[in-house]
C-alpha cells in the first residue's frame, strides 16, 4: 500500500488506481471506480457525462483533433514548467466529493481546488498518482450514495466483486 504524507488534513492518503469507468445501471450516470491495489478498498465516484468522456478518451488513448480542456491544462502547466505532483480526493460532504490538485512550480507547492473528475482527468494526462484521503473511503462506506439503502448495499457489493475483464470498453 502506497501512502502519502497528506495535504495537511490529518488523515492518511491511499494511492488508488482507476479500476474502470462504467454506467450506473440505476441512474444511467457514469461512475469512476477507484481501487486501492493493496486492499479491497473501492471508491465509486459518480460524474457527469462530459467529465466521463474526458476520462474515457484518455483511458482508451484516443487522440482528439483539437485539445480538450484537460489537454489544454496539461499544456499550460508544461509550458509554465509546473508539474502535477498528485491529486487527492479530500472530502465527501452531502454526497459531493472534493479534490485537490497538488502542483510543483518554482520549487514550491501550489494547491488547487478541483472537482474529482477534473483532477483525475488531469492526473491521467500527466501520469500523476491519484490519492484518496482514508476518511473519504470511510465516509463513502457509511454514506448512502444512492437514494435506496438496499440498492446502495447491492451496488457496493457489485463494485467490490467486479472483475476488470468484465468492464469492457466505455461507451457513450
Amino acid at each position: 500500500m502506497t501512502t502519502s504524507e497528506g495535504t495537511g488534513l490529518g488523515a492518511m492518503e491511499l494511492e488508488m488506481k482507476i479500476k474502470g469507468l462504467m454506467i450506473d445501471p440505476i441512474t444511467n450516470m457514469p461512475i469512476i471506480i477507484l481501487r486501492d491495489p493493496g486492499s479491497s478498498a473501492v471508491l465509486p465516484i459518480w460524474v457527469g457525462i462530459f467529465e466521463a468522456n474526458a476520462i474515457a478518451l484518455q483511458i482508451e488513448k484516443i487522440a482528439t483533433p483539437r485539445p480538450m480542456t484537460h489537454d489544454l491544462l496539461k499544456s499550460i502547466l508544461v509550458n509554465m514548467q509546473a508539474s502535477v505532483e498528485k491529486v487527492v480526493i479530500t472530502d465527501l460532504k452531502e454526497n459531493t466529493f472534493y479534490a485537490l490538485i497538488i502542483l510543483r512550480h518554482d520549487g514550491r507547492t501550489v494547491t488547487i481546488d478541483s472537482r474529482p473528475s477534473d483532477a483525475i482527468a488531469l492526473a491521467l494526462r500527466t501520469g500523476s498518482p491519484i490519492f484518496v484521503n482514508s476518511e473519504v473511503i470511510e465516509k463513502a462506506r457509511n454514506t448512502d450514495l444512492t437514494k435506496d439503502a438496499g440498492e446502495s448495499e447491492r451496488i457496493r457489493k457489485w463494485l467490490e466483486n467486479l472483475d476488470p475483464d468484465e468492464m469492457g470498453k466505455y461507451e457513450m
